[in-house]
């Protein structure tokens, strides 16, 4: 009886702690605290000792459970308690955060204020070089089409149409956007039971800390107990689901070698810490755990992409996230909406507070300057923001360390040499390349070690200390953009205080440019600062350029007196600098050197090539002016900065010009259709806009090309961008483009190494011949092609006869060959009739023409509605010179114009051909004009117009002895 007591009440205290170790057993729940309590009391040790007695003594009373089944318990029973003590170390560690650097101020509970990030699925493969503010400019444009965005509890979780696990996820964003905070937010919630809880350990890692290893050994669960004490007796990790998060890639100084790297697949097993995070990451050791690794863009190619299952990026704050973070960060609702709406109206810093460090930055500065400069202007352009934000820091230092009032000079001999120090530090290290630093760096550039807490609690905000395991000092500006602020500052002092120019190599120091011998020192300063930006191809230096010009204004000197010397031609050589910057817009070819230019003339105060271009648009004439190269770049800076969303790009609403298309492309890649019909386009911008629509930042969805002279070179251009796995074109319209069946190769041939995309294709009125119309109708019945739109039609097929009316013909006119040839020879005795033209010597043709016609002639070809004037010399007469004909005039001595309403839209100087077409397509309102040689259509002009009544093919003379004949 007592052995059926015992029995009974071991199985069920087995039973209870196999539903308290289940991982679907609910936290929070009134039995979870009564349990817990026996697990994790004061005396845990004792209770789990006097258990285990109890359970030996027992278990001789009871055979029909196994010692296997004991042991198997006790361990559950470790593995609880291990849970739960890494959550609470987890909670205790990740339920504050400190913005700015981790000594300063009261710390702030994450979850109070946390704000969503805006994450999205990205794409491995190339990686972008570009400075992160280039980057972060063109994240913070509006998609044009639908982006799969992903919250950061569910960053584990596959997206829609994909089945397949997800094990390692990489998470790609600039410097400051968040990424950090979104480990921390995701590892929170899960120490606090409010989601993933699948997951039975969460171990987070910074690249940092694992630095400081670089030289010990660990197997796997030697370097997670090293770092979670909480884990020691856990051995076997594949029994559960971990997930490990490595923070920081960028900053890895580990030789990570995926090629060499010897093969290991013991978590017992101890080797060098770079050998077990490859391992790792490969899927050799611990193929069951999940893995998340954070980085900066430029660093993600040391993954193998072949051992990374999703590739996220984080976006930083969305619009209406830019303004839930000021509410929550001021407390004050009338202050916030105002500094809310003094961002909205400066496009840069709308554009930086993208990133939630610089949302920081900038609230910190406004807040100030609202409260201590009340009704004064906030400022406009980042280096007067920076400018702010570092006084800010001097009076923080002068009050709060020095017993001082805000009153107080700020710029002591102590501040101005911390400074200096820190500089000098920003711009070598920078030049470097390196972003974190260590004692040894502080100690060389005479930054005194003893006083960090000091640097960390007074300028919090511009430099930040993080502590690894052994407490080692690592430092960092907190943001890229303050360590390129502070190495402008510290170029710009040294050449006010010395006249060394640091960005002038050793042998430019003395001597000055042939070209520029005439400019002062000064101006040279600047405008080499400019050719140094220019020069680098990823925009690394691009921010610094911007600080260091807006540096030069007296204004923003006048803000740092007591830092700063004035410089006494300010003026004027501010004015030099905007005619170098304004010069080198028109000049250089790239879209982002010349877009980082328009930055700087605003940082310069000189915003008028954009206000000329932003009036133009205004007044809807912008199409009617030729545009310089520099009008160009100021357009692309305008619709790339503008709110409006760029859903569709029709560039004859700008300029229908080849030149205007290649200063334009980097609009053309963030539109979702690309209108470019009719703008007398070449190969040169077929493989332009190959590599852009063939690009992955591209949302380039609908293309026409139609009625431009590509041919078949235009066309395998073409075809390469539409092979590339990247190219989400989905309608592609090319009619009129000539295209024969040597293009209609290539392009079947791009569309077979790239079936998913390409919906409908147009290639009517080109002469794709027979072979060319099969191997593209052979896609239609393709399954793995989603191309269910065709059509084709070679322009002969639309071919009219046409036939001379009598009654037009002027009387100077003399017909041959039943009708068919007409030449200005002597006055013929034609009757009299309303309809002939008594004075041009011009015709028409009997039949009005409606829907699709082509036709071919020797020499001249003129369309006209039946309505033209007949009678009379007066302009109104002639073709082209009036709203009621469209003409081609063809000139013996070379080339041909087109006229409507009086004007020449186009003219070429070219090889006269002495055959010329006419295509006309009234329902879509297109008449086009080519000539012929060799049975070869080389476009000359289309016009696009409305017909609203059928239209009569004719022809002109302008000297005796010429001749027309119909082909």
């Amino acid at each position: 009886m007592l052995e059926d007591n015992i029995g009974n009440f071991i199985k069920k205290e087995l039973k209870r702690m196999q539903k308290l170790l289940s991982p679907d057993y609910p936290e929070g729940s009134e039995s979870e605290r009564e349990d817990k309590e026996v697990l994790d009391g004061e005396d845990e040790e004792q209770r789990r000792s006097s258990r285990k007695a109890f359970l030996e003594i027992t278990v001789n009373f009871l055979r029909r459970i196994k010692e296997e089944e004991l042991a198997d318990c006790l361990q559950k029973l470790d593995l609880a308690v291990s849970r739960r003590k890494l959550k609470s170390k987890l909670q205790e560690k990740f339920q504050c955060v400190f913005e700015g650097i981790a000594k300063a101020g009261s710390p702030t509970l994450l979850n109070q204020i946390y704000t969503e990030l805006y994450i999205t699925e990205g794409e491995p493969g190339e990686v972008n070089d570009q400075h992160e503010v280039r980057q972060m400019e063109t994240a913070s444009r509006k998609p044009v089409r639908p982006e799969t965005t992903i919250r950061h509890e569910d960053i584990f979780k596959a997206p829609p149409g994909r089945d397949e696990p997800i094990r390692t996820v990489m998470t790609k964003g600039v410097a400051g956007i968040g990424k950090t905070v979104l480990t921390q937010k995701f590892t929170l919630d899960w120490a606090e039971g409010k989601a993933n809880q699948d997951i039975q350990f969460i171990f987070p890692f910074t690249f940092r800390e694992l630095n400081l290893l670089r030289e010990k050994k660990f197997s796997l669960v030697e370097l997670v107990q090293h770092f979670f004490t909480e884990t020691k007796g856990i051995c076997r990790f594949e029994e559960f689901q971990v997930v490990f998060i490595f923070d920081g890639l960028d900053e890895c100084r580990l030789p990570l070698d995926f090629h060499s790297t010897e093969i290991l697949t013991d978590v017992t097993v101890s080797t060098s810490v770079d050998v077990l995070l490859t391992n790792l990451i490969r899927g050799k050791l611990l193929p069951s755990a999940r893995l998340w690794i954070t980085t900066r863009p430029a660093a993600a190619n040391q993954i193998l992409p072949e051992c990374v299952d999703m590739v996220t990026e984080v976006r930083g704050f969305t619009d209406p996230q830019k303004e839930e973070y000021f509410r929550k960060r001021l407390k004050n609702e009338e202050q916030a909406s105002r500094i809310i709406s003094h961002i909205k109206s400066s496009r840069t810093i709308h554009i930086m507070c993208h990133i939630p460090v610089f949302c920081w930055i900038t609230a910190g500065v406004l807040e100030d300057v609202l409260e201590t400069r009340e009704g004064g202007e906030l400022p406009k352009t980042l280096t007067e923001l920076y400018i702010h934000f570092l006084v800010v820091q001097a009076k923080l230092k002068k009050v709060k360390y020095n017993a001082g009032v805000e009153t107080d000079p700020h710029w002591s001999p102590e501040n101005r040499n911390t400074i200096e120090s820190l500089g000098k530090l920003a711009f070598e290290q920078l030049q470097k390349g390196n972003l974190i630093f260590y004692e040894s760096d502080l100690t060389e550039y005479g930054i005194n070690i003893r006083a960090a807490s000091v640097y960390s609690g007074v300028f919090t905000q511009i430099f930040k200390e993080e502590r690894g395991l052994y407490q080692n000092r690592v430092f960092c500006f907190i943001h890229l953009s303050v360590q390129e602020f502070l190495a402008a500052l510290h170029v710009h002092l040294t050449f006010i205080t010395s006249g060394i120019n640091l960005l002038a190599g050793q042998q430019e120091t003395s001597q000055k440019s042939e070209t520029r011998e005439d400019e002062s020192a000064e101006t040279l300063f600047y405008q080499r600062a400019v050719d140094k930006a220019l020069q680098n191809p990823n925009g690394h230096l691009d921010l610094f350029l911007r600080f260091l010009l807006g540096l030069s204004l007296q204004t923003n000197q006048t803000l740092l007196r007591g830092l700063l010397t004035q410089t006494e031609s300010g003026s004027k050589t501010n004015q030099k600098t905007i005619q170098y910057i304004k010069k080198n817009i028109g000049e250089t070819p790239s879209a982002e050197k010349s877009i980082n230019l328009f930055h700087c003339l605003n940082e310069l105060n000189d915003r008028y090539l954009v206000e000329e271009i932003q009036w133009y648009l205004k007044s809807g004439s912008l199409h009617k002016r030729h545009l310089s190269p520099a009008q160009l770049s100021a357009l692309v800076f305008i619709l790339l900065s503008s709110e409006r969303e760029l859903d569709v790009f029709d560039l004859k609403q700008y300029s229908a010009s080849e030149e205007a298309l290649l200063r334009l492309l980097p609009v053309v890649k963030v539109s979702k259709r690309a209108l470019l019909s009719d703008c007398n386009l070449s190969k040169r911008s077929c493989e332009a806009l190959s590599s852009v629509f063939s690009s992955q930042s591209s949302s380039l969805t609908e293309l026409d090309l139609s009625n431009n002279n590509l041919q078949d070179s235009g066309m395998t251009l073409i075809s390469a961008g539409l092979g590339s796995p990247h190219c989400r074109l989905e309608t592609l319209r090319l009619s009129g483009c000539l295209i024969t069946d040597e293009g209609c190769a290539s392009l079947a041939s791009a569309l077979s190494s790239n079936p998913s995309y390409l919906r409908e294709l147009d290639l009517s009125y080109n002469h794709p011949g027979a072979s060319g119309v099969k191997r593209l109708s052979d896609a239609l019945e393709d399954p793995h092609w989603r191309l269910d739109t065709l059509r084709y039609g070679d322009l002969l097929f639309y071919s009219c006869q046409l036939t001379v009316d009598n009654n037009t013909v002027n009387r100077a006119i003399q017909l041959f060959d039943n009708n068919r040839k007409v030449k200005w020879l002597k006055v013929q005795p034609y009757p009299d009739h309303p309809d002939r033209f008594d004075h041009w010597k011009q015709l028409l043709c009997t039949t009005g023409l409606t829907g699709r016609c082509y036709w071919e002639v020797e020499w001249r070809g003129v369309v006209s509605y039946r309505g033209i004037r007949r009678k009379g010399d007066s302009d109104d007469c002639v073709f082209g010179r009036n709203d009621q004909s469209w003409c081609l005039s063809c000139f013996e001595y070379g080339g041909y114009s087109v006229w409507h309403k009086g004007t020449f839209p186009f003219s070429s100087s070219s090889s006269v051909s002495h055959k010329v077409a006419v295509y006309v397509d009234c329902l879509a309102g297109t008449l086009s004009f080519y000539t012929v040689s060799s049975d070869t259509l080389i476009h000359l002009h289309t016009f696009n117009t409305t017909f609203t009544e059928p239209i009569y093919p004719g022809f002109g003379f302008w000297l005796p002895g010429s001749s027309v004949s119909l082909c």
